[in-house]
């Protein structure tokens, strides 16, 4: 029976997951930055890319964008898509957490460097974007329930969160079960933390996390909520046929009432796959590009740049095979 269970929420719970494939090598090219004028070492935050070096350089006159990966992620995977805010002359930095760790752990972790960051520096904006489970995190980061401090001087604190899945994950399903668990003898608990670790607890529909997502911080200025309708799209394709589908949460999975009342979000629906979106070595993030320059949060391209700017996705996104 262990081994059903174990490989029923295996199949399901790793298909919650889906990580961009996107390999852009050697650094950061500058862009239109700023030099830089401040050097920090904090933990969890750094350059949106691999390397060992996870010193953040960065102008601290400056905004700053913090992207958040899903589970499976890295900052590196992130790397693309720091290019394209440094391209607009926009700063970003890249968190990185334990992926099985509890969801209210990683989000602690995150509002700590978020506190470290401002407190250390004069950055006047910190804009917070998550993608999938890190979108989760990057909302409880900045929720008032969390125990954590926020920082101590004034600053414009903003969230961006893309596919969420804010109503719990439907493949988690059976591990929300509460009633099974000693039906199981114990071993549907047992089989969901082999499968996910700790934060198990944190993504079902009947967890708290879910439940209880807590209310955004008075100092969060704006909250922009891009759900995306995954239906019928496709992640890879051979000879004419879909063999892995980027349909991963769907719209009931990323509606959540509790998280949508507040007067400072606005919601937008796109529709685009789970990787799509975000962007991977087969396609550009197009469409989210256009939702964060229509909401102000990705300077617009101006049409003197747009040749170049065309020339960097594909070289970004579409080249990286």
């Amino acid at each position: 029976m262990k081994r059903a269970v174990f490989a029923l929420l295996l199949s399901g719970l790793l298909a919650g997951c889906a990580t961009p494939e996107v390999m852009v090598p050697g650094d950061l090219q500058p862009g239109r930055l700023p030099p830089p004028d401040t050097e920090l070492r904090i933990a969890g935050l750094g350059p949106c890319t691999d390397s060992p070096d996870r010193t953040l350089r960065f102008d601290a006159s400056q905004p700053l964008h913090v992207l958040v990966h899903g589970c499976f992620g890295s900052s590196g995977q992130f790397r693309a898509l720091a290019q394209v805010l440094a391209f607009h002359g926009q700063q970003a930095a890249c968190f990185t957490y334990d992926d099985r760790a509890k969801l209210t752990d990683s989000a602690t972790e995150l509002r700590q460097a978020l506190k470290q960051l401002a407190d250390s520096s004069r950055v006047p904006q910190l804009t917070v974007i998550g993608h999938s489970q890190g979108a989760l995190i990057a909302r409880k980061s900045l929720t008032a329930t969390l125990a954590a401090p926020l920082p101590e001087r004034a600053v414009d604190l903003r969230l961006v969160t893309v596919s969420g899945p804010f109503a719990g994950i439907e493949s988690a399903r059976t591990c929300g079960k509460v009633w099974l668990y000693p039906v199981s003898l114990g071993l549907l608990p047992l089989s969901c933390y082999a499968v996910t670790g700790p934060k198990w607890t944190d993504i079902t529909y009947s967890s708290r996390f879910i439940r209880e997502p807590g209310a955004l911080a008075q100092q969060v200025g704006t909250y922009l909520k891009i759900d995306t309708d995954e239906r019928n799209t496709c992640r890879r394709e051979e000879a004419g046929r879909c063999v892995e589908s980027d349909d991963i949460f769907s719209l009931d999975e990323q509606r959540s009432p509790a998280v949508e009342t507040d007067a400072r979000m606005k919601r937008v629906q796109v529709p685009a796959g789970h990787v799509e979106i975000v962007g991977d070595k087969h396609v550009a993030p197009t469409k989210l590009i256009e939702v964060l320059q229509a909401e102000g949060v990705l300077r617009t391209t101006s049409p003197a740049q747009a040749s170049a700017f065309k020339q960097l996705l594909a070289r970004l996104y579409l080249s990286a095979e």
